[in-house]
């Protein structure tokens, strides 16, 4: 099912026993070593991206539209603190996400996700043991797509989430650049490195990096330890961007405020999770 719209022959997740999927993995993990991201050029086959672009497409207008104004962190202002901290620091956001419950089994975008050997290789990649390696298990929000259209974007943000796997589908005609400041919190830690996101914030930062992706292409990221953000967008076509989510502790998934910021609805579940935390950061 999924195979018809993976590039196997360039990635052969599927044979996780041969020379080819050991020197893949390496290439994978090394970029990952290096600052928390890694990008797999031509990832879909031509078919693959006609599928998804079109099954996005087809469900862009389900996606919960918001314009309001958000710290890096999602969370409430907080008046304790001096008015320059990155906490008290809020920017217009205008995006709109597609909620998990919008894509059927049989879609291209699940077929994907369910592709026999897709979860144990992005696992692998991130050097994650099976004890610490799950699927978000959030019914709004395993597997989404980010829309967005003209003069749209996403501010400087931290993920919820440990690890991201995004698909991009479709660019827009200009802008959308993803540029972020390489693993800037200190991972395990609990750090939030205050110093270091004020200085992107402010514009002052050398860590930042830019990449410009293509439709097909895979990017493994470790968002919630790397500020970064999507840049305005210029044109009359949208932008797609499927989003496949992992974390390190089983059952976990948004909590309510942040679920309803960006999909308009909360279920009982993530009130029933709302404490089921992983480590002490912010949001």
């Amino acid at each position: 099912m999924g195979e018809g719209n993976i590039n196997l022959a360039l990635y052969p997740i599927h044979k996780k026993e041969s020379a080819a999927y050991a020197a893949l993995l390496t290439k994978v993990q090394e970029q990952l070593g290096r600052d928390g991201c890694a990008v797999l050029k031509n990832f879909l086959t031509v078919d693959g991206i006609r599928a998804t672009a079109t099954e996005a497409e087809s469900v862009a207008h389900k996606g919960h539209r918001s314009y309001n104004r958000t710290n890096v962190y999602f969370s409430q202002d907080d008046e304790t603190l001096p008015l320059d901290h990155p906490v008290r620091q809020f920017y217009d956001r205008s995006n709109a996400f597609v909620p998990a419950d919008n894509f059927s089994p049989d879609g291209a975008l699940r077929q994907i996700h369910d592709f026999e050997g897709f979860d144990d290789f992005v696992r692998e990649c991130l050097g994650e043991s099976e004890d610490r390696f799950f699927r978000y298990d959030d019914p709004l929000a395993d597997v989404i797509v980010n829309t967005a259209k003209e003069g749209n974007g996403f501010p400087w943000h931290f993920d919820t989430n440990n690890f991201t796997v995004t698909l991009a589908l479709q660019n827009a005609k200009g802008g959308g650049a993803f540029e972020y400041a390489p693993m800037i919190r200190n991972q395990g830690q609990g750090g939030e490195n205050f110093d270091e996101v004020r200085r992107v914030l402010d514009g002052t930062s050398d860590k930042i990096k830019v990449l410009h992706l293509e439709p097909g292409d895979l990017q493994l990221f470790q968002g919630r330890y790397s500020l970064h953000r999507v840049a305005p967008l210029t044109g009359d076509r949208a932008r797609h961007v499927a989003i496949f989510s992992y974390v390190s502790e089983r059952g976990m998934c948004g909590s309510p405020e942040r679920t309803k910021q960006l999909y308009g609805r909360v279920l009982p579940v993530h009130y029933e999770r709302a404490g089921l935390r992983a480590d002490d950061y912010l949001d």
